[in-house]
C-alpha cells in the first residue's frame, strides 16, 4: 500500500466523509486519519491485518459507523467509548474475548457486530446501551445466556453457533427482545426457561 494511494483516499475521504481501504493488507490503522477527524463519518478496514486499535480512535466524535470485520484485534481501547456517535460497530473476524468498560459509553449504538471472535461469555456493560437494536455474538465459544442479558435493550440477539447449553429464566425481563437466535448450540429443549416462551416478547 504505497503512501500515494493512501494520500488519495484521504483527499476522497475528506470530500465525502467515508473512508474506506478494504484487503490490502494494512497492519495498523493509518494515523493520517486523524488529520480528518472532524468530518469522518464511515470507516472501513475490513480484510486486513490490523492488531490494535491505537487510542486515538477517541478522536472521532463525529463517526457514525466503524467496521474492522476480519482483522486481527485481540482488544479494543477504552477511548472507544468517546464515540458517542457512533450508531454501527462492525467487529466480526477478530480474536476479541473482551470488551473494554467504556463500550457502555456508546450511547448512540444500534449495531454491535462481535460474531467469530474469542468471547466465551456474554460482554458485561451492554446493558447501557440504550438504542441498541442488534447485537450479533454468534459463532463464538459462549457457554450461557446469563441474567444480565435480561437487561439488554437489544431487539435481536444472535447466538448462533456457540456452546450454550443453559439460558437464565431473567432473559425473559429484556425489555425490546423480540428475535433470539440460538442455533446450532448445546441446547435442549428443556434447558429453554418457560418464561422466555410465556412473559416475554421472544
Amino acid at each position: 500500500m504505497g503512501n500515494s494511494a493512501l494520500k488519495t483516499h484521504l483527499e476522497t475521504s475528506q470530500k465525502t466523509g467515508v473512508f474506506q481501504l478494504t484487503g490490502k493488507g494494512l497492519l495498523e490503522f493509518p494515523e493520517d486519519l486523524q488529520r480528518l477527524s472532524s468530518n469522518l463519518r464511515t470507516v472501513n478496514l475490513s480484510d486486513n491485518k490490523i492488531e490494535v486499535l491505537p487510542p486515538f480512535i477517541g478522536v472521532f466524535l463525529i463517526l457514525k459507523s466503524l467496521t474492522l470485520n476480519c482483522n486481527k484485534l485481540t482488544s479494543l481501547p477504552e477511548e472507544i467509548g468517546k464515540l458517542r456517535k457512533l450508531e454501527t460497530l462492525h467487529l466480526n473476524g477478530n480474536r476479541l474475548q473482551s470488551l473494554p468498560a467504556s463500550v457502555g459509553g456508546l450511547a448512540a449504538l444500534r449495531t454491535l457486530g462481535l460474531s467469530a471472535n474469542h468471547f466465551r461469555e456474554v460482554p458485561a456493560g451492554l446493558g447501557m446501551l440504550r438504542h441498541l437494536d442488534l447485537l450479533d455474538l454468534s459463532r463464538n465459544r459462549i457457554q450461557t445466556v446469563p441474567a444480565s442479558v435480561g437487561e439488554l435493550q437489544a431487539i435481536e440477539i444472535n447466538l448462533n453457533q456457540n456452546q450454550i447449553s443453559t439460558v437464565s429464566p431473567e432473559v425473559s425481563r429484556s425489555p425490546r427482545l423480540k428475535v433470539l437466535r440460538l442455533e446450532e448450540n448445546c441446547l435442549e429443549l428443556s434447558s429453554v426457561p418457560l418464561s422466555l416462551l410465556s412473559q416475554s416478547q421472544v
